[in-house]
């Protein structure tokens, strides 16, 4: 697999494009690619930002979390929640690179993403492309952040070994691979977390990749979620003191 990182200007909100600014950068594009886009600069584009003039973090983040923990219940006055489905610190919120404003995820990711790769097919007429947008987060018990998809176009996200064998012929029962995920990792790797200006990432060459002629349906972007019911953690997230936004 080859992931190669795409350097860019300083993107502020006075960029008001994803699509202009992607132009820009991105100057050739191959069949059976993905493009990794921090979900960043989709907002700074699209102006999902909050100035820290208005609010406080943590009214911010209890406003646009699902659910959340109240940041005084871990030692680093983080919030814990759960933002479109997915269990990530302050709902996404980040105050890096924000240039004085709290930076947002963007407003519909799925939208923007869909969005992005069409423009990106029909810019390269490309047939099998896919787009995901990435962010960083953090995993308990690890220290270091790891990538996640928080959006993803044109792409399988799955890639299941269930009722395959294991090298010693053992059908396995539940193993599905994360592509999204794996992508999204292997893409903040490149992309960095600082001052690097390399907020894009083009990823060639990938094992396991299915891609799709058409945008992801809601049913499979649901099926990519999994309730707290079901969800091996269940006996420690369904004990979390957790508060619902209403």
């Amino acid at each position: 697999m080859n992931v190669s990182a795409i350097k860019t200007h300083k993107i502020t909100t006075r960029d008001t494009d994803i699509l202009r600014v992607l132009d820009q950068y991105i100057h050739d594009l191959s069949e059976r690619s993905v493009v990794a886009i921090a979900s960043k600069i989709v907002s700074l584009c699209e102006g999902s930002v909050v100035s820290k003039e208005n609010t406080t973090k943590e009214e911010l983040v209890e406003k646009e979390a699902d659910m959340y923990i109240p940041s005084q219940e871990n030692p680093y006055g983080f919030h814990i929640t759960i933002k479109n489905g997915i269990m990530v610190a302050s709902a996404g919120i980040d105050e890096s690179n924000g240039n004085g404003s709290f930076v947002l995820w963007p407003k519909d990711p799925q939208k923007s993403v869909n969005l992005i790769r069409k423009h990106l097919r029909d810019t390269f007429e490309l047939k099998e492309l896919g787009v995901i947008i990435t962010d960083s987060k953090t995993s308990p018990l690890r220290w270091g952040v790891t990538g996640i998809a928080i959006a993803y176009s044109g792409i399988a996200p799955l890639y299941s070994y269930v009722d395959r064998p294991d090298v010693f012929g053992r059908k396995m029962r539940v193993e599905k691979l994360n592509i999204l995920d794996c992508l999204a990792t292997a893409s903040v790797l490149v992309t960095g977390e600082g001052e690097e200006q390399t907020p894009i990432a083009v990823i060639r060459d990938i094992p396991h990749a299915s891609f799709r002629d058409q945008d992801p349906t809601e049913e499979e972007i649901e099926h990519l979620k999994i309730s707290l019911d079901e969800d091996i953690y269940a006996p420690l997230l369904k004990n979390a003191s957790w508060k619902k936004n209403t």
